[in-house]
């Protein structure tokens, strides 16, 4: 009961948060007027990498955040508490993982990692269009390398129980010539996988050179076999579960190549598919915006929806599909569901909506998972 006041405190702080009267109408104009995109996203990471060491406090939030009366949602041979995850992009070096789920978060996926640490793109390359609700980026999967990264969530605790799923998002190093790209995913997935629940083969990014060609048939058989293989010899060598492999596709794909990539996900058991990426088109009103990178937020979702729901068709419901692109409502994550996903990512609609904008979403859809149990 001591606890009350600051209880009080975060209940208010919340329930103003999940309106948006706090962070859209007055926060959020100031941040994005003091601060460009790229150092505003730094401010931010570091912020919650500090409330990440706090664990009392994230343990109250996440009290607060958690839906009673819900079982888990089932997918991929794992549990989740919630519907709603973080993508890939955020925590780019894994720095706040254990403070995601304060905020509502079902799961988080940290990364892209690669394994040779690397700077990324040359500023700048992160770009805010809040008139669209849009983000373009072309970070160039910055991060601290797959060693550092390890060493780190080792650190943090990443190898015992996690309050949610952790996933880990890999990609081929920039330095990595093409024909050695799977070489360099399995030197990431063998020094990173004893931390994760789930690992995530970044092969859709439009920001390193050639990458996206590694979703095609000349490379992606390769890589899939290598990493079954690598994930069979771990969980043999440990005598521990197979990890669940995710793939990450592109939103500019054909439905043609994406029949392609679902005969090599069946050939190879790959456990599941996260659609969409980012776009390197630019839909309706983006049509006049030059600068170059992946197009995130509200003009990806239509496409996005719209791959979820061939993969669902096309594979009968039977590939787990985590769908991500666009969502900036509950509405939109309950259509993303309906179109054949069994959990849905957000990033973008994070940075415009606020910190409590995926409690106020895995609310809203906390009645699906009762009458999933009922």
């Amino acid at each position: 009961m001591r606890f009350t006041p600051v209880r009080t405190l975060f209940r208010a702080v919340n329930q103003a948060a999940q309106m948006g009267s706090i962070y859209e109408k007055i926060l959020r104009p100031v941040v994005f007027a003091m601060t460009d995109a790229e150092d505003a996203h730094h401010n931010a990471v570091q912020s919650l990498a500090l409330f990440s060491r706090a664990s009392l406090l994230c343990r109250m939030m996440e009290s607060f955040a958690r839906q009673s009366g819900t079982r888990p949602v089932e997918f991929a041979g794992l549990q989740f508490p919630n519907h709603v995850g973080l993508a890939a992009g955020m925590d780019k070096n894994a720095q706040f993982w254990r403070a995601a789920a304060a905020f509502g978060f079902g799961h988080i996926e940290v990364g892209t990692v690669t394994a040779h640490a690397q700077p990324g793109n040359p500023r700048p390359r992160l770009f805010r269009y809040p008139q669209h609700d849009a983000i373009i980026n072309r970070m160039g999967f910055n991060n601290a390398g797959a060693e550092s990264i390890a060493a780190l969530l080792r650190k943090s605790g990443a190898h015992a129980i996690r309050p949610i799923p952790l996933g880990i998002n890999i990609g081929k190093s920039k330095v990595t010539p093409l024909q050695h790209a799977v070489g360099d995913y399995v030197q990431s997935f063998n020094l990173l996988a004893d931390y994760a629940d789930y690992v995530t083969l970044n092969v859709s990014s439009p920001n390193t050179p050639d990458l996206r060609k590694l979703q095609g048939d000349a490379y992606l058989p390769e890589l899939l076999r290598a990493m079954k293989d690598a994930d069979k010899e771990r969980s043999e060598k440990l005598g521990t579960k197979r990890i669940p492999i995710f793939l990450k596709i592109a939103p500019d794909l054909s439905f043609p190549e994406i029949d392609s990539v679902l005969t090599h996900i069946q050939n190879f058991g790959i456990d599941g598919i996260i659609a969409t990426n980012t776009t390197i088109s630019r839909p309706f009103e983006m049509a006049a915006v030059n600068e170059t990178g992946g197009l995130s937020g509200k003009p990806l979702y239509s496409r996005s929806l719209e791959i979820v729901n061939y993969i669902s068709r096309a594979t009968a419901g039977k590939l787990p599909i985590i769908g991500v692109g666009g969502i900036f409502s509950s509405n939109d994550a309950a259509r993303m569901l309906d179109a054949g996903a069994g959990l849905v990512q957000i990033y973008t609609s994070w940075v415009y909506k606020g910190p409590f904008f995926p409690a106020a979403m895995a609310k809203n859809l906390a009645p699906r998972q009762r009458e999933w149990a009922s």
